[in-house]
């Protein structure tokens, strides 16, 4: 699996060439969190946003299918409490109806065969009222996620959607969704964050 492959390098590589973006969208899905969430993070990778989670939530389950990966959230996350880790397939969750206040799948939509089933599966765990929340990298003017898109391809990372904001935004219309709050975390490689609440 490429992911257990680049895991002991991922952060040396977002911090060299995304780092304000890198740690700033951690921070923008924290604000989402509230003390009493049971939170779901899939496809956590190196837990770059759990540590900010983390810190905010009762608790938090972190997935990924990457077993190294989730090494590398464990060491960042390993003197929290309230956070379990777990493998896990974001199109086939193992979580009943509604069971998370706030849902969290971060940079992983626009590398998924079926990005609306995804879609519908975070939706689906989690509660009436709470959040999904989504951040992914988008294009700019810079064109600068292409770049690194370019440098990810080469080492064997498979890129199914690419998007802009507004592509994003109509990514989520697509799906039927009107409640839909965006922030983008400018850097290199800008991050839209898109907060559904779920009806």
């Amino acid at each position: 699996m490429i992911w257990d492959k680049v895991a002991p390098l991922y952060d040396m590589f977002e911090t060299l060439s995304n780092n304000k973006v890198f740690n700033g969208t951690g921070r923008v899905v924290a604000e989402e969190i509230s003390a009493d969430d049971c939170v779901l993070e899939c496809a956590c990778g190196t837990g770059a946003i759990s540590k900010f989670i983390a810190p905010k939530c009762r608790e938090l389950i972190a997935t990924d299918m990457s077993e190294k990966m989730l090494r590398e959230t464990y060491m960042k996350c390993r003197d929290f409490g309230n956070v379990r880790l777990g493998r896990s397939d974001i199109m086939h969750l193992r979580f009943r109806d509604g069971r998370f206040d706030k849902v969290v799948a971060g940079n992983v939509i626009h590398l998924l065969d079926d990005p609306y089933g995804a879609l519908a599966e975070l939706l689906r765990v989690c509660k009436s009222g709470g959040k999904v929340i989504i951040p992914t990298y988008i294009n700019s003017d810079n064109n600068s996620l292409s770049t690194a898109q370019s440098v990810l391809e080469k080492v064997g990372f498979e890129f199914k959607s690419e998007f802009d904001i507004e592509s994003y935004k109509a990514f989520f219309s697509g799906a039927g969704l009107t409640d839909v709050e965006y922030r983008v975390v400018e850097g290199n490689c800008p991050c839209a964050v898109a907060i559904i609440t779920k009806e």
